[in-house]
């Protein structure tokens, strides 16, 4: 009688392999005895000496310990021989349906696994993108001096009047029941927002500018269905909200002495300047992941890469326990995410396809070392502090994809052209 376990292929896609399993008898029962072997020479069973209890005694003592260990044992062996039967690359563990496991029947269960789709990148050179970084306007450099203001600006009492947008404000707001009176464990809640901010509904903003200091209001608040409190998206209730105090803005004024405060600046136009750097330094980096993106989409369009719909799935439902969606609201946020994860998975599989044809490309030890010490240098640390403080977050993979990607793209880039049409800001 055969013992060789059976993996036949029932169904498949570019990304996916679903698998039907059979473990005969004859193996099964090699398992069995295996197992009760194991647990009878561990046994202590009254009336027998340490290892000399009868098997039946031993089989029924221990059955779920004894069936456990046969489904590990047999589940990971035909897992072996399905990797190698079909020359597997799987990118995450499989799942186990149907599994039937009866007394004298074989093991039988279904796998579905999902597989690295095999992509073939004819076409990697010829291609040509355009890079451009626009001009760093005077409109932006002031709007960044603005929120440096804001930032040290000071907060001055309004007395008499009702708030306006950009105020701070101190309310109380206290949840009401269907007749009117405070809902049950309803006490006043404190809250500082600035008006005009989003940091409140709409409703209750408008209430608020409604009143004066001391005053109070009703009004029927919404919450949005983004709201971070997942329980009250879409919730309506009505609410008493109380005005204890308006403050409005004061920015400092716009001089030597405010650029000296900011940093090492004798004066606003270096200041000025170093804005301006950053900003420039911004828009090149921007400039240069739009180059990346537009040079990639190309690739893939060549090439055709495939976006298997099981990957698309997976990636959408990470993204949606990532953001913490309720069920109710997975078909809304799929359609609405659907393309993204189509092109990033797009993406993906077109790195992944490059850097399997040049494996050289994949970032070394060394390579790794010399980021974290580029970071470390920018961030006037010592490059150990950065390093560990990388392995507590478990981010050292990122970074050596990042690093990986780094390379990969540069190899891609030296074989087309890039086009520069940088904007210069006129002098």
């Amino acid at each position: 009688m055969t013992t060789t376990i059976s993996v036949q292929k029932t169904g498949e896609d570019a990304a996916s392999k679903d698998l039907k399993v059979t473990v005969p008898v004859e193996r099964v029962r090699e398992a069995e005895a295996k197992a009760v072997k194991y647990y009878a020479s561990r046994a202590r069973l009254p009336g027998f000496r340490p290892g000399k209890a009868p098997e039946a005694i031993v089989r029924k003592r221990f059955n779920d310990a004894i069936r456990q260990a046969v489904l590990e044992e047999l589940l990971q062996e035909s897992w072996q021989t399905a990797v190698e039967s079909e020359a597997l690359k799987p990118i995450s563990d499989p799942a186990v349906r149907n599994l039937r496991f009866e007394e004298g029947s074989p093991l039988e269960f279904d796998l579905h696994v999902d597989v690295r789709p095999e992509v073939k990148l004819e076409k990697l050179s010829g291609f040509t993108v355009t890079k451009t970084a626009p001009a760093v306007e005077d409109a932006q450099v002031d709007e960044q001096l603005d929120r440096l203001r804001e930032q040290k600006a000071a907060w001055l009492p309004v007395d008499g009047q009702k708030p306006a947008e950009g105020n701070l404000v101190r309310v109380e707001v206290v949840p009401m029941d269907e007749q009117g009176a405070a809902a049950e464990g309803g006490e006043p809640q404190a809250y500082d927002l600035v008006l005009g901010q989003n940091q409140a509904v709409p409703q209750l903003e408008e209430q608020i500018m409604a009143l004066l200091p001391g005053e109070s209001g009703e009004a029927a608040i919404t919450f949005p269905d983004d709201h971070p409190d997942v329980s009250r998206r879409g919730q309506s209730r009505r609410v008493r909200v109380t005005l204890r105090e308006v403050k409005r803005q004061e920015l400092p004024a716009l001089d030597d002495a405010f650029a000296r405060e900011i940093g090492e600046f004798e004066h606003v136009d270096a200041l000025r300047a170093a804005i301006r750097t950053d900003l420039e330094k911004e828009a090149a980096r921007e400039a240069d992941a739009k180059v990346r993106g537009d040079l990639l989409e190309q690739i893939v369009t060549a090439n055709a890469v495939p976006a298997p719909e099981s990957l698309v799935h997976r990636l959408m439902h990470g993204y949606a326990d990532m953001y913490q969606i309720p069920k109710e609201q997975l078909p809304a946020f799929e359609a609405q995410f659907h393309q993204v994860a189509e092109q990033q998975v797009r993406r993906d599989l077109a790195l992944d396809a490059v850097l399997e044809a040049h494996p050289e490309l994949k970032a070394s030890e060394g390579d790794v070392d010399a980021k974290v010490a580029e970071m470390a240098e920018a961030r006037g640390v010592p490059a150990g502090q950065v390093y560990a403080s990388l392995q507590k977050a478990n981010r050292l993979a990122e970074l050596e994809r990042a690093v990986t990607e780094e390379k990969v793209f540069k190899f891609l880039l030296d074989q087309n052209t890039v086009a520069d049409a940088t904007s210069q800001r006129p002098s």
